[in-house]
């Protein structure tokens, strides 16, 4: 016989100790992307989902790198479902962009003079004391701040 394709997806043992804070922030995302965005500029209204994704990603990155408190199936399992960025975590594991805040931020051909972001600059090296990245809204995300 063949096999019987469902729309069911199988979780993991200890997804329902995740679910609840995973299941507010995708509501939080949903409220962020039905948010009315006419009163902000272009680059504005996308400021909230960033924040939110990365916090996502955060969530999932602490629970299983930091705390320990998740297993690797549970783990992967997020990445696959898309509960967190692999991309943005894989650069998290690296020296020096241990808090970077998205990875439009460190990419060089979206910014002049082929630089990184300004909220990538340490904050006792700006010239300016309140900055915020024009991609995301970051305020800095420098791993020597």
């Amino acid at each position: 016989m063949p096999k019987v394709k469902t729309n069911r997806v199988n979780y993991p043992e200890g997804w329902e100790l995740i679910e609840p804070t995973l299941r507010d922030l995708q509501a939080k995302m949903r409220e962020a992307e039905n948010d009315p965005h006419d009163d902000k500029r272009k680059c504005e209204a996308l400021w909230p989902i960033f924040k939110i994704a990365h916090q996502r990603s955060r969530y999932v990155f602490d629970l299983y790198h930091r705390r320990k408190e998740i297993s690797k199936e549970l783990y992967e399992f997020c990445l696959d479902q898309g509960y967190a960025d692999r991309n943005l975590i894989a650069k998290w594991k690296k020296p020096g962009y241990e808090r970077l805040c998205c990875l439009r931020c460190m990419q060089p051909r979206d910014h002049n003079f082929q630089t990184t972001c300004v909220c990538r600059v340490p904050k006792h090296l700006r010239e300016e004391k309140v900055v915020e990245c024009v991609h995301c809204g970051c305020g800095g995300c420098a791993s020597g701040d």
